[in-house]
């Protein structure tokens, strides 16, 4: 059996394990059972009844979280001219081409949350697959990173847009804040992550899609949530 702290163990009581919340309860809950040195994050963790053998019962997405997460993401763009600048006026932190592209193979740091690209350029980025690929980094046109509308990927990546898709168990996690929001806010950014994963649902599942849902704050109890 893990070990846990007194801290730990002393925000457990707050939490009936044998209780499922509504969503509006355990927001409230998340918060009162999140006490650190830091300002933990707030995550959400959404258990999917799919046959993970399946891949037309996988789900990839993203959505705009109304709040954001509380982390400011910086945003690299692979693009060349006029794409260039309107990422540039649209607030990216690195913009280039393959001069961006040769600097990170050579060196392989990575100093970005997101990157974006316009479709020309993937070809280009096949170099830093290794690189990009393990930290989920690589563009995709299925969350919106392969666009040819960058400017507009780079303000929604600031506004607060998230990628989610199911790990290889069937749950999807998502940070959905700070433990610093107000209830209000966690529970805005939770009801848009739900509807975005019950819109993501696959045409090939038919039986019911949630099983469970639970939320804590980084390091903190897990609060059973209403699947309703």
């Amino acid at each position: 059996m893990e070990k846990r702290s007194v801290r730990y163990n002393e925000l457990a009581k707050m939490v009936d394990k044998n209780k499922i919340y509504t969503p509006e309860e355990a927001m409230e809950l998340v918060k009162k059972a999140s006490k650190a040195k830091f300002t933990p994050s707030i995550e959400v963790h959404i258990r999917l009844n799919m046959n993970l053998k399946k891949t037309d019962e996988q789900i990839r997405g993203s959505v705009v979280l109304p709040h954001g997460t509380g982390k400011t993401k910086k945003v690299a763009v692979f693009a060349e001219g006029n794409d260039a600048d309107a990422a540039k006026k649209a607030g990216a932190d690195f913009i280039g081409a393959e001069d961006l592209i040769d600097d990170i193979a050579k060196s392989g740091t990575i100093n970005f949350d997101v990157a974006i690209a316009t479709p020309s350029m993937m070809v280009k980025l096949s170099k830093l697959a290794r690189i990009l690929g393990p930290k989920g980094l690589m563009p995709n046109p299925k969350v919106g990173t392969v666009t040819t509308d960058v400017a507009k990927a780079v303000l929604e990546q600031k506004a607060g847009k998230v990628a989610f898709k199911n790990d290889k168990t069937g749950i999807v996690h998502q940070v959905i804040g700070k433990s610093d929001f107000t209830e209000k806010q966690l529970l805005e950014n939770f009801n848009t992550i739900m509807e975005a994963i019950k819109a993501a649902k696959p045409e090939t599942i038919k039986r019911s899609y949630l099983k469970t849902i639970s939320i804590n704050s980084t390091m903190g109890p897990g609060i059973k949530v209403s699947i309703q």
